[in-house]
């Protein structure tokens, strides 16, 4: 039980000017593993007035001092991965030995990738009579998820310092308390006062306060399309940048020559990594009709192998759901899926065998599911998956496309190039061409509604700059 009854503002552990607390649950046993303040709109405007003064100091620090303060924090996170792994298994579920590699591994590759951009990159360059300066773009206000809570925080304040803003962090507070070890690194490498603070709370409260605030000049966002065109909305009224990474419904192109034994395992994998709770989860397998038998017999075998249970035991490959709410949800799904006429292949809303206690789902494939159909239109946010059969190449490009999402994608084809050709046909921010693994320095984000912007990789840092031309 880990009690976390302080936040972080100006470089100190400073208790919240309200009185409230937030419980944390174990998502396996359901059970109270810790409590955060519940925090407010007063705790934020001293946290951005906090960020407002460090500012200037920050943003004038040299790159290479930004750089050594961003590599120290990469040998913190270092240092306790394993205590982060443990901590992110019990918030959101993943599995222990996925946890360590994904919600551990990653933000510190992130930090550490943030740390070597700096090395090359170009701050400044000259066009004609005028110098063009990339600057940092000021007080950062970053609100994140729950599903990889350490990589998505990771992937706004890691390039934000780096790029000279300072910073505001509302975590998840279904999955906050990796939060706080982030925070006690940072205030242990010493960052000047100011430049990182962390008010925990809820999304109406803190995280209207922080996109409303007229002194943040900036709001990064990750989370549900409905809650970003909410910040958005917010954030207008003093015109602030956003950036946000939204939902996502992506599909996965299977073509008639691909390996489908391959393809479709794959796939399901894709689908389901973290109990489905990816944005960029490929939840919609575009299957040759002719070849629609063969790769229901794949898929079922493929999802029946998932198997649930405690994450940190041996042999578990799906972890629960994060909360209740989380699971009704995606039952609900479920039912609608069976409701509307898709093909229940394996599955179903029953808890499974034996796990009563805890979030668990069944990994579910529905087939003969048409683009009509609820599970098909909406981010169900689970290990739901949806096959869709189709009877030419444009029909499964125009399947593909038909959706308001536009985070991620996937194409299988015998033929590499032919992959690339429909690849760059699908509408996506990333497309994974015959499962090619994931790349943290590769730009990350969406087309349509699911978002603006791009994290990750020299494009992350470049959305915490602001452009200056000074004409000589």
């Amino acid at each position: 039980m880990q009690v976390r009854d302080k936040l972080y503002i100006d470089g100190a552990w400073v208790p919240s000017n309200g009185k409230g607390t937030l419980e944390v649950l174990n998502s396996s046993t359901e059970e109270v593993m810790g409590t955060i303040p519940e925090g407010t709109a007063d705790d934020v405007d001293k946290a951005v007035k906090a960020a407002r003064a460090a500012f200037p100091g920050w943003s004038q620090t040299s790159v290479e001092e930004r750089a050594k303060y961003v590599q120290r924090i990469t040998e913190g996170l270092q240092a306790r991965m394993m205590e982060i792994a443990q901590l992110i298994a019990g918030e959101v579920g993943m599995p222990l030995n996925l946890s360590m590699m994904i919600q551990a591994g990653l933000p510190t590759v992130t930090f550490g990738s943030v740390a070597t951009i700096l090395d090359t990159f170009q701050f400044e360059e000259q066009i004609g009579n005028s110098i063009v300066t990339k600057e940092p773009v000021g007080v950062v206000g970053a609100i994140t998820p729950w599903n990889y809570p350490l990589h998505q925080i990771a992937l706004k304040v890691a390039p934000a310092l780096a790029a000279g803003c300072t910073v505001v962090l509302k975590p998840s507070e279904v999955a906050p308390l990796n939060a706080f070890v982030l925070a006690e690194i940072i205030d242990s490498v010493g960052l000047p006062a100011g430049v990182f603070n962390l008010v925990t709370g809820i999304g109406p409260v803190v995280g209207e306060a922080i996109a409303a605030h007229p002194e943040v000049d900036m709001v990064s966002f990750t989370g549900s399309t409905a809650a970003g065109k909410r910040v958005s909305e917010v954030a207008s009224g003093t015109v602030k940048r956003v950036a946000l990474e939204l939902g996502g419904k992506s599909p996965n192109v299977i073509l008639d020559d691909a390996n489908l034994e391959q393809a479709v395992t794959d796939g399901v994998g894709k689908a389901f990594l973290n109990s489905g709770q990816t944005c960029t989860a490929l939840t919609r397998m575009i299957v040759p009709r002719s070849k629609l038998a063969e790769v229901e017999a794949i898929a079922v075998k493929a999802a029946e192998g998932y198997t649930p249970g405690d994450p940190f035991a041996d042999g578990t490959r799906l972890g629960p759901l994060v909360s209740e709410v989380q699971r009704e949800r995606v039952r609900g799904y479920i039912t609608k899926g069976i409701d509307e006429g898709a093909k229940l292949l394996t599955g179903g809303v029953e808890a499974p065998e034996g796990l009563d206690k805890g979030f668990f789902v069944r990994p579910t494939v529905f087939s003969d599911v048409t683009n009509q159909m609820t599970i098909a239109r909406e981010e169900i946010f689970g290990p739901v998956l949806s096959i869709l059969p189709y009877d030419t190449e444009e029909e499964a490009i125009e399947i593909a496309n038909d959706t308001v999402y536009g985070l991620a994608g996937g194409v299988w084809s015998g033929d590499a190039d032919k992959a690339k050709q429909v690849a760059r046909k699908i509408r996506a921010g990333q497309v994974e061409v015959n499962g090619g693994s994931f790349n943290p320095q590769a730009p990350f984000g969406g087309f349509k509604q699911s978002g603006r912007g791009r994290e990750a990789g020299k494009f992350g840092l470049e959305e915490f700059l602001e452009i200056k031309a000074m004409q000589l």
